[in-house]
């Protein structure tokens, strides 16, 4: 008798561990389904609050690559609801393209914006978050034989099998699109490039960049690899939310030191509003962020400007004329938003007189 009493009593005590244990799991695992609209037709994971009195409820941590998606989520663009704000004329469009207010993410203009289609270098605007999230300016890289000898733009002045400062690196990522940075950079966050572009399409899965898909950490090769103006302009808000980002994108020349010969680094950045400013758009303070060029991606730009409390974003994928293009539409949204005075109409041509 003695026996099937302690029997039923150790079972009853195993099943209130068991209820303890599910209380503490439950509303961890209940925050990984819930979720929150972040633009049309997308949704990111939000943890559930607990609103009980914090001294009776258990602690709940929420892991890290939750918080991380928590913390971007707030990226996605609005939809678009009714007629856009700008039209443009062009003679000669590019082949995709979004106009977007930097601070709200209110779209001005756009055409087709979730077409897919290479990117080119604008890949490394994925790489530049992940590395500056993920690691500390003093940290060193070890440079391998893959990183010193990538092809395309690059730093040329990798030392093999030397460590060098890793801030650096996300310098010439940004401001000279350095593909051999891009790889080391890559082979210092996750071990090799292949775990590296795995967590790429992890976070912009978890980003709710839908029409994204990398195969690369710099854009060097195209098969595979591409976005669309959504998910770009998604990304640009991102990645100037990361003070180190902002700071590196707006920065025309760095000279960091470097273990080399001369001891430097001599970047020049190869944004070319950047360097030259906007036409018509004197005015404007240009604060990133991002190009590329390949033959299937064409001409590709991600330009962000300031005009006053203002700040307004363009993406053009495979533009013919971007050095055109770009300002238009800046302008053209600087206009709208009544922080520019519209363009004077020019004045028709005087018909000669008759004979």
């Amino acid at each position: 008798m003695i026996k099937k009493v302690a029997a039923i009593a150790g079972v009853l005590l195993a099943l209130a561990a068991t209820a303890v244990v599910a209380i503490v799991i439950w509303p961890e695992r209940a925050g990984e389904g819930d979720s929150i609209s972040t633009s049309a037709g997308r949704t990111a994971p939000v943890s559930t609050a607990v609103t009980s009195n914090p001294q009776t409820q258990p602690s709940v941590t929420v892991p890290p690559e939750i918080s991380r998606t928590i913390a971007i989520s707030r990226f996605g663009l609005q939809p678009v609801i009714g007629p856009l704000a700008v039209h443009y004329p062009f003679k000669h469009p590019p082949v995709a393209g979004v106009l977007f207010d930097v601070r709200s993410g209110a779209v001005l203009w756009q055409r087709h914006p979730r077409l897919q289609h290479p990117i080119a270098s604008l890949t490394k605007m994925m790489t530049a978050l992940l590395v500056a999230r993920e690691n500390r300016p003093g940290e060193h890289v070890l440079v391998s034989r893959k990183a010193a000898q990538t092809p395309g733009s690059a730093t040329g002045l990798l030392p093999r099998g030397k460590k060098v400062p890793l801030e650096p690196l996300l310098q010439a990522l940004i401001m000279i699109s350095a593909n051999d940075a891009a790889v080391a950079l890559a082979e210092h966050d996750r071990g090799s490039v292949t775990r590296f572009v795995k967590e790429m399409n992890r976070q912009a899965e978890s980003m709710g960049l839908d029409c994204t898909h990398y195969s690369t950490p710099n854009g060097l090769r195209d098969r595979n690899n591409y976005s669309c103006p959504v998910d770009l302009a998604e990304l640009a808000r991102a990645d100037l939310s990361n003070s180190r980002i902002a700071q590196i994108a707006q920065t025309r020349y760095a000279k960091p030191r470097f273990p080399i010969k001369g001891k430097h680094l001599y970047l020049s950045n190869n944004h070319y509003f950047l360097q030259r400013g906007l036409p018509g758009l004197p005015q404007a303070e240009v604060t990133g962020l991002k190009t590329g060029f390949t033959d299937p991606a064409g001409r590709c730009y991600v330009t962000t400007a300031r005009v006053g409390g203002h700040e307004l974003g363009v993406v053009l994928i495979h533009s013919p004329d971007p050095i055109t293009q770009v300002p238009a539409l800046l302008r053209a949204g600087f206009e709208q938003e009544g922080v520019v005075a519209p363009a004077p109409t020019p004045p028709k041509p005087k018909r000669p007189p008759a004979d």
